[in-house]
């Protein structure tokens, strides 16, 4: 049953962080992914059979120290933005700033449940541990996002600072080599050293869950 939820609150954030991509893209004048369907909640356009579900369960079954996986990435076609440089960062850091609002409003909602006690000891406790699965699954997606490897969005917010010769070269870097790098390193006990320091601060705060 607990990995069924954590499937769930996860499939459920990723797809919301590719629509924040896809209606970002719309709102700065890129309508590819309106035009394919993708802005859209139905989770059948967006999951991809082995990112979405059958890695992320596998990783939740060894008990790897993060979950990690993603949905169908999201179309857009840079030209069509009013500020391709600037725009195409805005419409990365979307994804991201999707779960850190996730993030943030599940925080919130523990902490309004941890100030009625009765509630919370009843009924209140499942939702308040749902809550806190979606706080950790958005604070992690979050996170390795931004983390500046390609293709990941973090590499597209940090593209835009760097002169266009540089940045074309290192977005243009293999991107299937890079996550294989990635996911080596997010395995090594060392990213989880850096990792989650930065993740325990931020649920600690956002719910104020001490632990």
């Amino acid at each position: 049953m607990e990995i069924f939820v954590y499937i769930v609150v996860f499939v459920f954030s990723v797809i919301i962080h590719e629509v924040s991509h896809g209606y970002v893209a719309h709102l700065r004048g890129d309508d590819t992914a309106k035009d394919l369907g993708r802005i859209t909640l139905n989770p059948f356009v967006h999951l991809e059979l082995f990112g979405s579900i059958v890695l992320p369960a596998m990783l939740l079954f060894i008990k790897a120290p993060i979950l990690f996986g993603w949905a169908k990435p999201v179309p857009v076609n840079y030209s069509n933005l009013k500020n391709p440089k600037l725009d195409g960062a805005i419409v990365s850091f979307a994804g991201p700033a999707s779960n850190i609002l996730l993030a943030m409003c599940s925080g919130i909602g523990i902490r309004v449940i941890s100030q009625f006690p009765d509630f919370a000891n009843g009924f209140g406790g499942s939702i308040e541990n749902f809550l806190y699965v979606m706080l950790n699954i958005n604070l992690v997606l979050a996170v390795i996002n931004l983390i500046p490897i390609p293709p990941l969005d973090g590499s597209k917010v940090v593209a835009y600072f760097l002169p266009k010769k540089i940045s074309k070269s290192y977005l243009s870097l293999n991107p299937f080599v890079c996550l294989i790098i990635l996911f080596i390193v997010l395995s090594s006990g060392l990213a989880w050293s850096i990792l989650y320091p930065i993740i325990h601060f931020f649920v600690t705060n956002l719910s104020g869950i001490i632990f």
